[in-house]
């Protein structure tokens, strides 16, 4: 017989699986039949529309006037330029919104990403390439960095350049995929209840757990213009407890990376015992362990990599904060 129901079974059920760095799977469950699309739907169209990245909105080239122009001793064209640049993908350091940088480069030398870091950008793409420049060739230009979300056309961009700069479609975005599923999951023995797999690939400006933060806190802002009239009760923001997956995994010992018994040693002997303490360093901060050499440098960057991370990588605050605690607990 079938039980008369007064509201919809909650899920409680939330799991972060991380495929890599920039790529994670969320899953969520048990939903009624129905449900799971009707949240998944809106929620990857926030992620694809409101997501906060950074790009480059205007160039100024010297000695070019136009994006058809040329520059004496660069290989490729203006246009060609410009389309690579647009392939570089940025992030701006401490807080900043907007920032315009001047960069000179004398050939011969290829010109990448990585090239363009220095204290205020962060290149997450560093192996992108700008451009090819002949023994003769000098390349300078200023690039205009800012934040926003979505897409914005050139021509709404023009009025706010200043005068020599060439404006430039931008395209924000940081989340490059983000897809569902709809799976069957049991719930006292019925079948018809859904799981929800959404996978976020991003590309590099933010992590895919914070991608899908900002989503629902963007749903959330939303939906609360409904407030006034219907007193719509707050949602309980997630925390990352000790179970969750994410923590387990930062929290897990050094020895889980198969790490040469010099590289171990070193680590062990700074009192370096978790993985999530690594990955919470920077690189420079890595390379002052004392006695820790190149190789042992670099063993340990690979070893973290095939980990799922990567070393100074952004981690929510909360989780960061979850790590302390595990840690200062033991």
């Amino acid at each position: 017989m079938k039980k008369i129901k007064t509201s919809p079974l909650l899920p409680k059920e939330f799991i972060v699986e991380q495929i890599s760095a920039n790529e994670a799977n969320i899953i969520a469950y048990p939903f009624e039949t129905g449900f799971a699309v009707s949240l998944a739907h809106p929620l990857r169209r926030f992620l694809l529309s409101s997501s906060v990245g950074y790009a480059p909105i205007g160039i100024k080239i010297e000695g070019a006037k136009h994006e058809f122009d040329s520059v004496r001793g660069m290989l490729e064209d203006i246009s060609d330029f410009i389309i690579n640049l647009k392939g570089i993908r940025f992030k701006l350091k401490n807080g900043l919104k907007e920032k315009e940088i001047t960069y000179s480069f004398a050939g011969p030398c290829e010109v990448y990403g990585s090239d363009l870091d220095n204290d205020d950008v962060e290149v997450v793409t560093p192996n992108a390439f700008l451009a090819t420049l002949n023994e003769d060739a000098t390349l300078t230009f200023t690039v205009k960095i800012h934040q926003g979300i979505g897409y914005t056309p050139s021509e709404d961009i023009r009025d706010i350049l200043g005068e020599g700069y060439i404006a430039l479609d931008a395209y924000f975005t940081p989340v490059r995929r983000a897809t569902y599923a709809i799976e069957n999951v049991l719930v006292e023995d019925n079948p018809n209840f859904e799981k929800v797999v959404m996978n976020i690939l991003t590309d590099g400006q933010i992590s895919p757990v914070d991608a899908f933060k900002n989503a629902l806190e963007v749903m959330y802002a939303q939906m609360a213009v409904f407030n006034s009239e219907v007193n719509i009760k707050a949602p309980v923001a997630v925390e990352c407890g000790d179970e969750h997956p994410e923590l387990k995994r930062l929290s897990a010992r050094v020895e889980e990376l198969g790490l040469s018994a010099r590289s171990f040693n070193c680590l062990d002997r700074s009192n370096i015992k978790y993985i999530g303490e690594i990955v919470m360093m920077s690189q420079n901060d890595l390379k002052e362990v004392k006695n820790l050499g190149k190789k042992s440098f670099e063993e340990i960057l690979e070893k973290i990599t095939e980990y799922g991370y990567t070393v100074g990588q952004d981690l929510p605050d909360e989780l960061i904060s979850a790590i302390k605690k595990k840690i200062e607990a033991e």
